[in-house]
């Protein structure tokens, strides 16, 4: 009773209290009389409010709100996306600003069961955000930390540090650890509070403070079907790093804890297969092959919904190839332009002398003069072979472009949380200019679902049809409004439309066993699974596919120049070039064919480049084409390793095995090469000897 009494006197005697900001100082003063004061450290960040509701105060420091009672004392603490700028009550809501670059959101707190947000907070991959709890506590001092804990018993990088520091009093010690595991935070500040508890001795904490953020982040709408950049996932508390140092220390008990951590929540992280393959090889090393196998299967089973089923990194490898098919079409293309100039190069000089020269024939007459370039001269056989060597060059640096497009594009941090929606990640998605299609129509309905806006939702997915994804996503919308029969029908279609889809397996009860099922029974018990879409819908989403950038190239050759992510101005200067150059010897398939004599020539320029480029003598035949391919193929891999060519490898050509067999190949196509010379030779002379007058063949 007495307790009772003391409390109502106190609130009784601050009713009349207002808070006071003065610099970093909250005052709460009755008159002249300054009831208590507290004094923010500058590492909390700027500061905002105070605003008095009631009995509650509410102060911004940062990207927090802290609640005060009438006595000072902090009651809660809200963690917001961004830095909060304002504070201010409207129609008895407590409304909240925040700013986070360029953007501005609004915020609606709710004291009346602890400090809740009543929207959904999406935390951007800004780890000045996601980790200002620890750096503050990290930035006390010693001899002030027992003042800090006080002062602020919501953050639990205080009590972790107080409970190191009483190691001596070890139930002191786990006082201040079960302190630290008490109050709610985000997901990320709970991965940043178990690597410390691991790292200060308490393992079976860290596993507590995981399990934990694996809820909260589930309650927060990410999905491990869903990719997470680097940058994000360091944010996020860098749990991927922290396994590197595991390994390094050979603690693989712990590591096989934060492994699995990773594997529930953020199996498609950037990165993810190379540590998968180094935590495999240790296993392999520990004797546990049966263990690595299972981790290696795992990292395989990734590669589903990829493109072309090359895994996460499957467009490096597409880039590549496509580098390495440029390399090889420009050489073969001017290995032919080459041989069939020194063929023609004595006839065009005896035709471009009326003309004025082999130069200047250009400037006087040059319609005469494009007459006798170096195809005109050529078989149509020739023009052939060179014409569809030009397109398959247009072809390859398209895909080279398209890679780099659809690369950078897919990195685009609005498609790397591993969640979709939120104001952050909308105004993210905005930027990346969508092509317009179901794939696209999907990404904005999930957005909207995610963060609660079934009516927007249901209209994007509407577009989206029938799609399997956004028919299973409208099954989900429809069970949320209790209409299960409808839920199931769309469920049906879903899974008749593309019957690998694990989402709608999953809400038809047939229980899948795949990671994504797996996290939601644990972590979203009751609810029905999401569809997400893979990184091939991602992709047409983005970029479109390998044609949307040829066609692109036809109609607005002018985008080619344009610097920005993902485009190159030397490569589509390279592109438009190529593109000119297949034009100019398609157009030379309808030129008249040149004379017998020109065409049966064999100089001795042009046979020592048929010698030294192999299929260059014989292009109007079937070995022409195939010779001169393997040898450029060969060549173009070959030439990295010369250092004069900066074009990466392909990984199969990499290694020793493949640098073998591109050596064994390059000398069997000089050995085929030049038996075929040689008959070339001996049928060029038989031509000759029955062409020539009956005297000259004796």
């Amino acid at each position: 009773m007495r307790r009772a009494l003391l409390a109502l006197a106190l609130t009784a005697q601050v009713a009349q209290a207002a808070p006071v900001l003065e610099g970093r100082t909250l005052r709460y003063e009755d008159g002249p009389r300054v009831l208590w004061q507290r004094t923010y450290p500058a590492v909390m960040g700027d500061l905002s409010g105070p605003l008095q509701v009631g009995d509650l105060t509410y102060v911004g420091a940062g990207p927090n709100v802290y609640v005060l009672n009438a006595a000072g004392s902090v009651l809660g603490r809200a963690d917001l996306p961004g830095l909060v700028t304002s504070i201010d009550a409207s129609g008895g809501a407590v409304l909240v600003t925040t700013q986070e670059g360029s953007l501005t959101e609004r915020y609606t707190l709710d004291s009346s069961a602890g400090v809740t947000l009543r929207e959904r907070v999406v935390l951007p991959p800004d780890a000045q955000i996601t980790g200002h709890l620890a750096r503050v506590a990290d930035t006390v001092p010693a001899a002030l930390l027992a003042q800090a804990v006080t002062a602020d018993p919501t953050n639990p990088f205080l009590a972790l540090r107080e409970a190191r520091a009483a190691r001596a009093d070890p139930y002191r010690a786990l006082t201040s650890v079960r302190r630290a595991l008490a109050g709610p935070l985000p997901f990320p500040a709970w991965v940043q509070l178990a690597a410390r508890l691991d790292g200060a001795g308490y393992p079976a904490a860290a596993d507590l403070a995981l399990g934990r953020a694996q809820r909260d982040a589930a309650a927060r709408g990410l999905d491990p079907e869903l990719p997470v950049s680097r940058a994000a996932l360091y944010a996020y508390g860098n749990p991927s790093g922290y396994v590197g140092t595991l390994l390094t220390q050979n603690r693989l008990a712990r590591a096989d804890v934060w492994m699995r951590y990773l594997r529930d929540l953020h199996p498609r992280f950037e990165g993810g297969p190379s540590l998968y393959a180094r935590y495999a090889a240790v296993l392999d090393a520990q004797g546990r092959s049966g263990e690595a196998e299972q981790w290696r299967q795992f990292t395989r089973s990734l590669n589903a919904g990829t493109l072309y089923n090359l895994g996460p990194q499957g467009l490096r490898g597409v880039r590549d190839a496509a580098r390495l098919a440029t390399l090889t079409l420009l050489i073969a293309v001017a290995a032919a332009l080459w041989a069939l100039q020194a063929r023609a190069w004595a006839t065009q000089g005896r035709d471009t002398a009326p003309l004025g020269g082999r130069w200047r024939s250009w400037l006087r007459h040059p319609l005469a003069r494009a007459r006798r370039v170096t195809v005109s001269y050529t078989s149509l056989g020739e023009r052939l072979l060179l014409a569809l060597l030009a397109a398959a060059l247009v072809t390859a640096l398209g895909g080279w472009q398209w890679s780099n497009q659809a690369s950078a594009a897919l990195r685009a941090p609005a498609l790397n949380l591993g969640t979709y929606g939120g104001g952050w990640s909308a105004a993210q998605l905005a930027d990346l200019s969508l092509r317009p299609g179901p794939d696209a129509a999907l990404l904005g309905g999930l957005a909207a679902q995610l963060s609660g806006d079934d009516g927007e939702a249901r209209d994007a997915y509407t577009r989206a049809l029938p799609d399997p994804c956004a028919q299973n996503n409208l099954g989900v919308i429809a069970q949320a409004r209790g209409d299960d029969a409808q839920a199931r029908d769309r469920y049906r279609a879903a899974l008749s439309a593309r019957p690998d889809q694990e989402a709608a397996a999953f809400n038809l009860g047939l229980n899948p066993a795949v990671p994504g099922a797996a996290f939601q029974r644990a972590h979203r018990p009751g609810q029905p699974r999401l569809c997400y879409p893979d990184q091939r819908s991602l992709t047409r989403a983005v970029t479109g596919d390998l044609s949307v950038t040829l066609v692109g190239a036809l109609r607005s050759p002018q985008e080619l120049y344009t610097a920005g992510a993902g485009r190159s101005v030397r490569l589509g200067v390279a592109l438009t070039a190529a593109g000119l150059l297949a034009g100019v010897l398609i157009l030379s398939l309808l030129l008249p064919r040149a004379p017998v004599s020109v065409r049966r020539a064999r100089p001795l320029g042009y046979r020592a480049l048929g010698l030294l480029l192999p299929g260059t003598s014989v292009m109007d035949s079937a070995w022409g084409g195939m010779l001169l391919l393997t040898w450029s193929t060969a060549v173009a891999a070959l030439a990295p390793r010369t250092g004069l060519v900066g074009f990466p490898d392909v990984p199969v050509l990499a290694g020793a095995a493949g640098q073998g067999a591109l050596l064994g190949t390059l000398v069997a196509t000089y050995v085929l090469n030049t038996l075929v010379f040689v008959g070339a030779e001996i049928q060029h002379r038989r031509r000759r000897r029955a062409d020539a007058p009956v005297g000259e063949r004796l």
